[in-house]
């Protein structure tokens, strides 16, 4: 049939007809189906260790305050639900499996980022960046250098290395000092007496909290001292449940927007620190 005006007008007329009825029958679909929400029963499981550390969280019946205390309730806040906190985790690990168990919506608690738990959880950007660290007892570094700079020694370590069992750091370890003998700790208090007592020559864990350790008892600078390993980071991030990506999406968006896209680094969190112990 020869292609006339009139034949154009009808076939057009045609295909908005179609178009029409495709979109009118899509947004049937979506009434059927509306949008799943972001979490269920009006409530927003966070996943907390029971213990303390400040300035992040405080332990487990001991107040509100804190980083990630205020970052949790900012959340929950913007997504109009009730926080509901989970103190029963009593490792770092612990914290993630609640998620992984399905246990939890977030985990927020000074949790650092690892390939090894981004394979069963997801991540949000990360609001805080530390430095790597070690706190090596003086006595036994001294006899482990010989006169070399305690730098040129730590990347062939082959000493006592202490790591706080279930933390980022028991991960990192084997990777970072493969030739240390890995010592693991219940909590960093038993691992800081193992360097007191030498039982150890070096700990190993964030900056911060290392930082942290001198300005509560500056008598551990007569037994040991700090080194800072700047070529390593540790990222401190948000958890998510692996089942709910949008979640995950609305926590960055929050971090974005809400926060301004802060990330705190070691000398701001001392510095909240300080201003806290004051208080």
């Amino acid at each position: 049939m020869p292609l006339t005006r009139r034949t154009l007008f009808a076939a057009g007329g045609g295909g908005l007809l179609i178009a029409q009825a495709q979109a009118a029958a899509a947004q049937g679909q979506q009434t059927e189906n509306p949008a799943k929400p972001i979490v269920s029963n009006n409530k927003l499981r966070i996943a907390m260790p029971a213990f303390a550390s400040d300035p992040f969280f405080p332990a487990d019946g001991s107040g509100d305050k804190g980083v990630d205390m205020d970052l949790a309730r900012g959340i929950a806040a913007e997504l109009g639900v009730e926080p509901v906190f989970d103190r029963s985790a009593v490792t770092f690990d612990a914290m993630v499996q609640k998620l992984t168990f399905g246990e939890a919506d977030l985990a927020i608690g000074k949790l650092s980022r690892t390939l090894q738990r981004g394979r069963s959880i997801l991540y949000s950007r990360p609001y805080a960046m530390l430095h790597q660290g070690l706190l090596a007892n003086r006595v036994n570094l001294a006899r482990i250098a010989q006169g070399k700079p305690p730098e040129q020694i730590i990347r062939d370590f082959s000493g006592d290395l202490g790591v706080i069992e279930g933390s980022s750091f028991a991960t990192y370890a084997a990777a970072t000092f493969p030739h240390a003998r890995i010592r693991r700790f219940a909590g960093w208090n038993t691992v800081v007496d193992a360097i007191r007592n030498g039982a150890i020559d070096l700990a190993y864990r964030d900056d911060f909290e290392i930082k942290k350790l001198m300005v509560d008892d500056p008598s551990m600078t007569v037994v040991a001292r700090s080194i800072t390993l700047t070529d390593k980071v540790d990222t401190i991030a948000v958890g998510v449940s692996p089942d709910n990506p949008h979640l995950a999406a609305f926590v960055d968006l929050y971090l974005d927007l809400a926060k301004g896209q802060q990330v705190l680094n070691t000398d701001e969190i001392i510095a909240r620190y300080r201003q806290g112990s004051k208080a």
